[in-house]
C-alpha cells in the first residue's frame, strides 16, 4: 500500500512512500495537509473558500484547480482525488502523520512516546495571513495538540518521581516550565522532581526563578504552596490520583480530613492542580476542607483527566462522581454542584440517593439552552455566538469579565485564569463540552430528588440567571433557596459565607 507521511509538528514535510515531496506553493501544501486532516471528503467550495477568501467563486475554483495540477506534479502521481463536489486523498494511498501519532500516544497511555513525537508546535513557522479560515482552523489545532502535551507531562512528572527516576522527572518537568513559565503549577513541578533528584540547590534556583517571573510578569508574590516544597513539606499540596472508569482516567484529589466527605463537582472548566495557584480558590478550598473531608475531580475530557471518551453528558458525570468516590473510600458525601456541575449531580442524587448526605448547588442550572417553559437561558443561537466569543479569547482571560466582574480587572486573577484555561482544555476540545451542556437538561428529575437541598445564586450572576436557581429550589421537593449579593459566578470570589455555611449546615447534619 502506498503511504503518504506527514511531518505536521514544526515546519510541515512531506514523503511518498519514504521518498521527500517539495511543494513549493504554500497553499498546495496546506491544500494536503487539510484533506489529509480530515480524514475523508471536504466539498470544493469549502478548500476554495478557505484558501482563496478574497477570490470570487469562479476564480477560487481555477485557482483549485492550478493547485490541485501542482500538487500532482510534485508527487509524481495522483494523491489527491478529486469529483466534480469534492476532494479527499486518494484511496488506498495511507497516510501517516505525526500529530496523529502523537494523540494516538496519549490516548493509549504511552506517555513517554508521546512526549518524544511532540518536537514542535502543529506547523511551527508555517502561516498563510491572507487566509484568516486556515490561519484560525490551525490555531484551534496548534491549541489541542499543546493542551495534550501540558496533561502528558504532568503525569509524567508525578509518575517518574513515583517510580524512582527522578532524572528523567527533571527533564519533563523543565519542558513543561517552558510551556508556560507564569504556571506556578509547572514550576512546582520542576521544584519537586529536582528534590525528589536530590538536588535542593537546583530545586531553590528555580524556586527564586518562579517568584523573579511572578514578581516582574504579574506584580505577585509565589503561593505559600511553593514556598512549602522548598521547606520540604509536601502536606499542604495535595496529590492528585486517578481512577479508571468506562475506560477513561479520571484525575482527583482528598484534602483535609473530618466528620464527613465533600464531592465538589466543578463547572465547564477545572484543573484539580491549577486551581491551587489562585489564592482566593485555595482559601475557599482550605476553608471546605476543615468542615470535612474535601474530593475534587476532574471531569472526563477535561483538565488532568483523559482527553478521550463520550461527551461529559449529566449521565458520563454521575458515573465519574460514583467511581471516584468509591476510589476515594467515600460511602456518603455531600454533594457540591457548581454551575454545569449541577445537572450532572442531580442526576447522580436520584440515581444514588443512598450515597447523599446533602445536595448544594451554586450558580447552577436545569437547562442549558431556552425553551419556551424556561426563558431565562440562552437561546441556541444566542449560546453559539457565545460560545464563538469565548474561543476566540482562548489562551487569554476569555469572558472573565462575565465569570467574575469584581476581579476583571485584577492582573493576578487575569494571567490565573488565561493558564486555567489552556491547561484545562483547548478550544477546540471545549467545544464538544460546550455543546453537552447546551443540551443538557435535567427539569424531568427535580421531582424525584429526595435528597436535602440548598440552591444558592447570586443576585446579578451574569453567566447564569438568578432565575435558573428559583427554578431548581421550586421543583426539588423541601429545598432551600438562598440568594446571595452580587455578580460573580465564580464561588470562590464575593461573599462566601452563605456557600460555607451551608456546606458546614450540611456536614452537621443540621
Amino acid at each position: 500500500m502506498e503511504l503518504i507521511q506527514l511531518r505536521l509538528l514544526g515546519f510541515p514535510e512531506f514523503r511518498l512512500n519514504g521518498r521527500p515531496i517539495e511543494l513549493a506553493l504554500r497553499k498546495a501544501a496546506a491544500l494536503v495537509i487539510y484533506l489529509a486532516e480530515a480524514g475523508g471528503p471536504v466539498a470544493r467550495e469549502v478548500a476554495a473558500t478557505l484558501l482563496w477568501p478574497e477570490a470570487d467563486a469562479e476564480a477560487a475554483r481555477a485557482r483549485l484547480r492550478r493547485t490541485l495540477y501542482k500538487i500532482r506534479i510534485a508527487f509524481g502521481e495522483e494523491v489527491i482525488s478529486a469529483s466534480a463536489a469534492s476532494l479527499m486523498v486518494r484511496a488506498p494511498l495511507s497516510v501517516e502523520a505525526d500529530a496523529s501519532a502523537f494523540e494516538h500516544a496519549c490516548d493509549a497511555g504511552l506517555l513517554d512516546d508521546a512526549a518524544g513525537l511532540y518536537t514542535s508546535d502543529y506547523l511551527a513557522g508555517f502561516s498563510l495571513p491572507d487566509c484568516p479560515e486556515f490561519e484560525e482552523w490551525v490555531f484551534f489545532r496548534r491549541e489541542a495538540l499543546r493542551s495534550r502535551l501540558v496533561q502528558a507531562l504532568e503525569r509524567l512528572v508525578e509518575a517518574k518521581i513515583a517510580g524512582g527516576e527522578p532524572r528523567d522527572a527533571v527533564v519533563h518537568a523543565t519542558r513543561l516550565a517552558a510551556l508556560d513559565p507564569l504556571s506556578e503549577s509547572a514550576h512546582r513541578h520542576l521544584i519537586r522532581a529536582h528534590l525528589a533528584a536530590g538536588d535542593r540547590a537546583a530545586a531553590e534556583r528555580q524556586g527564586e526563578t518562579c517568584t523573579r517571573l511572578l514578581r516582574d510578569e504579574l506584580g505577585v508574590a509565589p503561593d505559600p504552596a511553593t514556598l512549602a516544597l522548598l521547606r520540604a513539606s509536601d502536606a499542604e499540596v495535595p496529590r492528585t490520583r486517578y481512577v479508571e472508569v468506562d475506560g477513561i482516567h479520571i484525575a482527583y484529589q482528598t484534602v483535609g480530613s473530618g466528620p464527613a466527605d465533600i464531592v465538589l463537582v466543578p463547572g465547564f472548566i477545572s484543573h484539580v492542580e491549577r486551581i491551587w495557584e489562585d489564592r482566593s480558590c485555595r482559601a475557599w478550598l482550605n476553608a471546605v476542607s476543615r468542615l470535612g473531608r474535601l474530593i475534587l475531580f476532574d471531569r472526563r475530557g477535561m483538565g488532568l483527566s483523559d482527553r478521550v471518551g463520550a461527551r461529559p453528558t449529566v449521565e458520563a458525570t454521575a458515573r465519574d462522581i460514583l467511581a471516584v468516590m468509591d476510589a476515594a473510600g467515600s460511602r456518603r458525601a455531600v454533594l457540591v454542584g457548581a454551575s454545569e456541575g449541577g445537572p450532572g449531580c442531580i442526576r447522580f442524587a436520584v440515581d444514588h440517593p443512598d450515597r447523599l448526605t446533602g445536595l448544594v448547588l451554586w450558580g447552577s442550572l436545569a437547562k442549558g439552552s431556552h425553551a419556551p417553559d424556561y426563558p431565562f437561558a440562552l437561546t441556541a443561537a444566542q449560546y453559539d455566538l457565545w460560545q464563538q466569543r469565548l474561543l476566540a479569547g482562548w489562551g487569554g482571560p476569555a469572558e472573565i469579565e462575565t465569570f467574575a466582574p469584581s476581579v476583571a480587572a485584577d492582573r493576578q486573577a487575569r494571567a490565573w485564569w488565561a493558564g486555567l484555561l489552556r491547561a484545562a482544555s483547548s478550544p477546540g476540545a471545549v467545544a464538544g463540552l460546550l455543546q453537552a451542556l447546551r443540551d443538557a437538561d435535567v427539569r424531568l428529575l427535580l421531582s424525584k430528588v429526595s435528597a436535602k437541598t440548598l440552591v444558592l445564586h447570586r443576585t446579578g450572576d451574569r453567566a447564569v440567571r438568578v432565575e435558573a436557581g428559583r427554578y431548581l429550589a421550586a421543583r426539588i421537593a423541601g429545598a432551600r433557596f438562598v440568594e446571595v449579593e452580587g455578580e460573580d459566578h465564580w464561588f470562590w470570589v464575593g461573599e462566601q459565607g452563605a456557600l460555607l455555611e451551608g456546606i458546614g449546615g450540611m456536614v452537621r447534619g443540621g
